[in-house]
């Protein structure tokens, strides 16, 4: 499969009122009495979710998106933001149809993962998708996800990848094969 070429960026300017992120400060004292004040950026929205789609016992869709925070293509697992009176697993399941062209009759929630929780407070759930179907809605996304099928017996070998640099896509694969595995039990 060719590679795309990456957007062409037309300006980059900062954004002191954003509504993506948002920064808050922190005055804490520790039991030993010190005294600190600590940054964070604050989650907006209502959660997330990263989905484990499972085409079959030992394959597993990956998504290859731009990532405007790196400026290149990475590959990784389908995820996005749980929208208003959405349950992790509706929200699972329809970012996978946006994302992935597949919908998923078993979903199983097997913990949350953070992102730098020294100073953000965004967590995400990670769901196990099983006993998929295609089906596909109509997304957000700019252009169309390549989907690519990837046998967990190899997952060692996305680790040295170049376009494979998400840390929590890296760790929902890891503690899905870890649970499928039976190694593993749900939180």
């Amino acid at each position: 499969m060719a590679m795309r070429q990456p957007p062409i960026i037309h300006a980059t300017r900062d954004v002191n009122d954003s509504h993506f992120l948002r920064v808050e400060q922190l005055d804490l004292e520790f039991s030993n009495g010190e005294r600190r004040t600590y940054e964070r950026l604050k989650a907006s929205g209502l959660g997330a979710v990263i989905i484990v789609p499972m085409l079959d016992d030992d394959t597993v869709l990956l998504v290859r998106e731009y990532g405007a925070g790196v400026g290149r293509y990475e590959l990784g697992l389908p995820k996005g933001r749980l929208d208003q009176d959405e349950t992790a697993e509706q929200g699972a399941d329809r970012e996978l149809k946006e994302e992935a062209g597949y919908g998923a009759r078993r979903l199983t929630i097997l913990h949350n993962l953070s992102l730098s929780p020294a100073y953000m407070t965004h967590m995400a759930h990670v769901v196990l998708a099983q006993d998929l179907y295609p089906q596909r809605l109509l997304g957000d996304e700019p252009e169309e996800l390549d989907v690519v099928p990837w046998k967990m017996a190899e997952l060692h070998t996305l680790l040295g990848r170049d376009d494979v640099t998400e840390g929590r896509s890296i760790a929902a694969l890891f503690m899905a094969r870890e649970y499928l595995a039976g190694r593993f039990q749900r939180a």
